[in-house]
């Protein structure tokens, strides 16, 4: 077994200024950090770290949806037409040249996972193959290089075991909310793909997106004077410039008192496509429906296509199709789905006409629906370890 120190003494006074105390390449399996010091030990039974053992300023129930600092991050490097092994990385600033791609011509993606704990205390990831293969969509989209899915899966392992203490205890209602970046490193001033690429993982313990929960239905607003993406454009792919042209509208959404936003095409305006960060999910009861969007210009959802699966086993006829805008006046339920907000009800969408006038479509009342309730409960049930996981969705992490 060994490491490799990655840091000379000549890089360290290069590199002070990134508050980076530590770097090492990882190559066992049961390596761990202490917290005093920079230096390692084979872990043993006894001083095996506990998840929900970190000592938060916040109670883990009552965590929101915002950064916290961690133990460390991951970092993977490609350069000359190859990926390099992770390296933990204690710290949250990084160095980037001032050239790189990611900043000039936007070659930057993400993905958004969680981690849970069991109640047996061991913590498992959900679907994380699926992120890596949306991510490497998104590179292929905008030319960059694509990270195997084994490596992928591998930098998951290290960085979660590192900050296994920051996975929210068991009961907590809490995720380890794990966020991959990949982005041009390399410097290009003509535009053209980068020759480096760094892959970051960062990770944060976090509780519901939306404050209040599944418990709180939220109110919508149609948004017709924004378009989130072009027909033939990039929205299919979680890159970074996706969220930044959501920016405005969302702002002003708020302002208005609408905390989340409803999209319609881009070509038309009269289809149904996206909330701001979530797919939109529609429940016909009297037909037993679940109803989304389908088109090339919505992110394809790991937790919508999760919850396809669970409708069909619960006995609803999933489609998939075009939603025109009208059709809301037809749904009992509606939903906002994704990994940072699972499932959160939505309790109204407004529609703001040219003079001032409001047309509001109501939801349940504004109440919880059962079909809601149900299919929330199944996917929490399959992440917590409480369902049997038939389908194979949880990875479990080797702590």
């Amino acid at each position: 077994m060994k490491f490799l120190g990655c840091l000379s003494t000549a890089a360290f006074g290069l590199l002070l200024s990134l508050e980076v105390s530590d770097c090492f390449q990882v190559t066992p399996s049961n390596l761990v950090r202490r917290q005093k010091d920079t230096s390692f030990s084979l872990a043993s039974t006894s001083d095996k770290v506990r998840p929900g053992s970190a000592k938060l300023d916040t109670p883990w129930e009552e965590l929101g949806f915002e950064f916290r600092p961690t133990n460390s991050h991951v970092k993977v490097t490609f350069k000359d037409g190859e990926w390099g092994a992770p390296e933990l990385v204690k710290g949250d600033t990084i160095n980037l040249h001032i050239g790189a791609t990611a900043l000039h011509y936007g070659q930057s993606c993400f993905e958004g996972l969680k981690a849970f704990c069991h109640e047996d205390g061991e913590v498992y990831v959900f679907r994380p193959e699926e992120n890596a293969q949306r991510m490497q969509s998104s590179c292929r989209r905008t030319m960059m290089a694509e990270l195997p899915t084994e490596r992928f899966l591998e930098a998951i392992q290290v960085v979660v075991k590192d900050n296994i203490e920051y996975v929210p205890p068991y009961g907590s209602g809490g995720a380890l909310y794990i966020r991959p970046l990949l982005f041009g490193s390399g410097p290009r001033i003509g535009l053209q793909p980068s020759d480096e690429y760094t892959f970051l993982i960062m990770v944060i313990p976090v509780g519901d997106y939306y404050k209040g929960g599944l418990a709180s239905p939220v109110d919508g607003l149609l948004i017709e004077d924004f378009d989130r993406a072009a027909p033939r454009g990039v929205g299919a792919v979680k890159v970074a410039g996706n969220y930044a042209a959501d920016l405005l509208p969302n702002m002003l959404s708020k302002k208005k008192g609408y905390p989340i936003g409803l999209y319609l095409d881009a070509a038309t305006q009269t289809c149904i496509e996206e909330f701001s960060t979530s797919n939109f999910v529609g429940i016909d009861n009297s037909q037993k429906k679940y109803v989304t969007p389908k088109t090339p210009s919505v992110l394809p959802s790991i937790t919508n296509k999760s919850l396809m699966q669970i409708a069909e086993d619960e006995g609803l006829t999933v489609e998939q199709r075009d939603i025109p805008v009208e059709e809301l006046s037809s749904f009992d339920e509606v939903l906002a789905v994704g990994t940072a907000v699972v499932v959160t009800p939505v309790g109204s969408i407004t529609r703001l006409g040219e003079n001032g006038e409001e047309t509001t479509y109501e939801f349940g009342d504004h109440e919880l629906g059962e079909t809601t309730k149900r299919l929330y409960q199944k996917v929490r049930a399959i992440q917590n370890g409480e369902e049997e996981d038939k389908y194979g969705w949880n990875l479990k992490i080797d702590n």
